[in-house]
């Protein structure tokens, strides 16, 4: 049985604070799998995880036409880590990921944020986290973002905040 956490992100300011208190408990090895459409904010999490992982980088550019940015981080301030920050838009089959090499990043000092991971499902490891952003229909600048995967609700008794939460089992795989 998965379990399911969902939060309501009330603007951006929020997303970035959500995705700070996200990175603070990551670890060398983690793998997480944004998606959602376009515009939803895979991007400004992704930059916000990074740059509270001590990457340096003033511009953190989206990977979109790069496919592959890789960075030098930092874990509890004295530990050295390496982020791989991954988009998977521009590509057309879980092939073109495969070739790309993207599994090379899922092990060892790596962490690794994938947007638009969908589109390499199959190359995913069984300890993904999986963070799925929609747009909540009553308001523009508020986000539902659901946490999902083997792993998630380890992150989840760890992320803390006041945002809305609710937990949901499930019995299919994400």
């Amino acid at each position: 049985m998965q379990h399911k956490f969902e939060y309501l992100l009330h603007d951006e300011v929020d997303s970035i604070a959500w995705a700070k208190q996200l990175a603070k408990v990551l670890e060398k090895g983690d793998v997480l799998a944004f998606s959602g459409e376009l515009g939803t904010g895979k991007s400004v999490m992704s930059r916000a995880m990074m740059r509270a992982l001590g990457v340096q980088d003033e511009a953190l550019p989206s990977p979109t036409y790069a496919i592959i940015q890789e960075y030098d981080g930092m874990l509890d301030g004295d530990k050295v880590c390496r982020v791989a920050h991954i988009d998977l838009y521009r590509l057309e089959s879980v092939d073109d990921a495969d070739i790309l090499g993207i599994r090379e990043f899922f092990e060892g000092s790596w962490i690794c944020l994938i947007e638009w991971a969908e589109r390499a499902q199959a190359l995913l490891p069984t300890s993904v986290l999986h963070i799925e952003l929609s747009y909540v229909q009553s308001d523009v600048k508020k986000r539902h973002l659901c946490l999902s995967g083997v792993t998630a609700e380890k992150y989840a008794a760890n992320i803390g905040g006041s945002w809305s939460f609710s937990k949901k089992d499930s019995d299919k795989s994400v």
